[in-house]
């Protein structure tokens, strides 16, 4: 059983629940999508303890136990939130995981913080404009323009890191355009190693339901995850 250690890191008022875990081979911050909270990387967790990783992960405002308004957050605010909770740490952190939104997020960390490793799952991009607007109708106005995401500094943010970087896309992902998981990669010119593992037949919401359905897809990504924060 793995131990938890679970901590609240106060910002602008508010508290957010987290949680960390520990290991002998590196520290990785594990930040959620949209409408999801923290709980969806506790079988991430378990795989990467077995790979001698600890981890921390927190709810964003607006989210699980963190609870609050989530039309007072946004993009900005929470990469803001993310700092909050690094600056409590401990451990020095040498990855990053982000699902969803929660890869936009890590993308923008990465400017200020050394990774040696970034993993983006099922990844979400925003154009620029949409990054300091709250969440609500001014926010959801923006991204549902057609093909805003083009319009993203997320493709230079990823051209400057240069950790390994892996990308993990959904074959049948209804929210985020395939062109999105590729030009990650493809801008990621100065990573030290680079890959995108597609995982067949699933869908954006549903990755680790897909790998329990094949112990050969599981060692694959696990392979990849250790590649990913080992080297």
């Amino acid at each position: 059983m793995i131990a938890v250690h679970y901590f609240q890191v106060p910002f602008h008022g508010s508290m957010l629940y987290a949680e960390s875990t520990y290991g002998p081979n590196g520290h990785v911050l594990l930040l959620h999508g949209g409408g999801k909270n923290r709980t969806v990387f506790y079988k991430y967790r378990e795989l990467l303890d077995t790979l001698g990783f600890g981890t921390t992960t927190f709810d964003f405002l607006g989210h699980g136990e963190t609870g609050g308004n989530i039309n007072e957050s946004s993009l900005f605010s929470r990469t803001m939130q993310a700092e909050a909770v690094i600056a409590s740490l401990r451990p020095e952190l040498t990855g990053c995981i982000g699902v969803s939104m929660g890869a936009y997020n890590a993308l923008q960390l990465s400017k200020m913080i050394r990774f040696q490793s970034l993993i983006l799952m099922v990844p979400g991009v925003y154009s620029i404009p949409a990054y300091k607007v709250k969440f609500g109708p001014d926010f959801s106005a923006i991204i549902r323009k057609q093909r805003n995401w083009e319009h993203t500094d997320a493709w230079s943010i990823v051209s400057e890191f240069g950790g390994n970087l892996l990308v993990i896309a959904a074959e049948n992902d209804a929210i985020i355009p395939s062109e999105i998981p590729q030009k990650l990669l493809s801008s990621a010119s100065c990573s030290c190693q680079k890959q995108l593992l597609i995982i067949p037949k699933a869908g954006h919401n549903n990755i680790w339901d897909n790998l329990m359905l094949s112990p050969a897809l599981y060692e694959n990504v696990r392979r990849a995850f250790n590649h990913c924060l080992s080297h």
